[in-house]
């Protein structure tokens, strides 16, 4: 049986590029209940919109109901569990086995999946929650790869593992963090966690009020608790030859356009690896397209049974390139674009195409909407003509490298 290819969706718009880039399925969230509470997430009438077209095309919709609730806030949680399942989702997202117990009364259809927020790390806890109705436990970040094959040896071959493969690693047990609330009031078992594992920190001593001591010598401060990235895209056969069904992307807070991005590079590298077999290598412009969304330094997590490391330079994102126009058609030689940042005739851009291989293309000629020719598309959302042999097909995402 192939694995699984999973992706995010904070909005709809992440959601249309995680489904046109390849996923397998998408996971998302309600208006309540889910793990962040930053992207605009679903309200029911899109989320029944979106379950369907995903259906369409064969995708499945898991929507996440992984918050801590507290007693004021389970009691609403029955009525919510039925409007999930009315949308025609396949799965929720459980952590708290409350939910797990109601999710079986009020929404029997759907697939219960464990979240990695239950910090499943062992065989015996991974059966149990199988015995009271799981079909799948996203296992914790801190597993080795022995350690999940170890899981999968020993417990009911019909229970489905899951693991992240790509995104933010969390410094706190699987994302059971209280630095959050401590220091902004904003809790991260809510879904509302204000990231203060990625701020810098300096030192300050008791009696002397106002003065603070770098803990390094540098002006920019210690960032003490940042973790590096996850990406396990060169590592997917060892993954999968451990027994996982489902590879998992993190980014529910995450731009469409790095949905788009990661979802294509994921899709074309389990395909290769499905189409080779044994003798599979990653091809080199999968794992360049991955150097062009936003991120941190990449590693492999505790995968290999070394700690993910942490990025003590500084708490940002490196970021190599940005979109700078969305292809909306290309009919009669002539491709219809919209601007989403500044570029010039003469540049030579990155194209992304829907489910395709990256190719370069100049700009040529260009006209606005009044048939004016234009040297520059310096106008957010500016709609633009030009004439090109070279066709980019509609939905492509048009890219151009920073100077840095």
């Amino acid at each position: 049986m192939k694995g699984e290819l999973l992706a995010p969706a904070g909005d709809k718009e992440c959601f249309d590029q995680a489904l046109t880039f390849g996923a397998d399925a998408i996971y998302l969230a309600g208006q309540q209940f889910g793990m962040r509470s930053a992207p605009t997430n679903f309200d029911f009438d899109t989320l029944q919109t979106a379950v369907q077209e995903a259906h369409d095309k064969g995708v499945k919709v898991y929507v996440t109901c992984n918050t801590l609730p507290r007693n004021e806030e389970i009691e609403r949680m029955p009525a919510f569990l039925e409007a999930v399942a009315a949308c025609g989702a396949d799965a929720l997202i459980i952590a708290d086995l409350g939910v797990m117990a109601l999710a079986a009364q009020y929404a029997p259809k759907l697939e219960r999946h464990v979240s990695t927020q239950a910090g499943v790390v062992n065989y015996q806890t991974a059966q149990m929650l199988y015995d009271m109705g799981a079909s799948r436990v996203v296992l914790a970040r801190e597993l080795t790869l022995e350690d999940i094959a170890g899981i999968r040896a020993k417990t009911d071959p019909r229970l489905e593992l899951e693991v992240f493969v790509h995104g933010s690693m969390c410094v706190s047990f699987s994302g059971r963090c209280l630095i959050s609330s401590y220091l902004t009031g904003r809790d991260a078992n809510r879904g509302d966690c204000a990231q203060p594992c990625r701020w810098k920190y300096y030192l300050y001593e008791e009696h002397r009020e106002g003065q603070y001591f770098p803990i390094r010598e540098e002006e920019g401060g210690t960032f003490l608790y940042n973790s590096r990235d996850l990406c396990m895209i060169e590592h997917l056969d060892d993954v999968l030859k451990a027994g996982v069904k489902s590879l998992k992307i993190e980014g529910r807070a995450k731009a469409a356009y790095y949905v788009a991005v990661v979802t294509n590079a994921y899709r074309h590298a389990l395909d290769d690896y499905y189409a080779q077999g044994e003798q599979w290598s990653l091809a080199p412009w999968i794992r360049e397209e991955l150097e062009k969304v936003s991120h941190r330094a990449y590693n492999t997590g505790f995968f290999y049974g070394t700690e993910p490391g942490q990025n003590t330079k500084d708490g940002g994102y490196i970021r190599q390139y940005e979109v700078v126009a969305v292809c909306d058609d290309y009919r009669d030689g002539t491709a219809y674009l919209t601007q989403r940042n500044r570029f010039f005739v003469g540049d030579t851009l990155d194209i992304l195409p829907p489910s395709g291989i990256p190719f370069l293309w100049t700009v040529p000629a260009m006209k606005n909407e009044d048939g004016e020719e234009v040297a520059v598309a310096p106008h957010a959302m500016q709609k633009l003509t030009a004439v090109t042999d070279t066709p980019i097909p509609k939905g492509s995402l048009l890219r151009k490298k920073r100077v840095l």
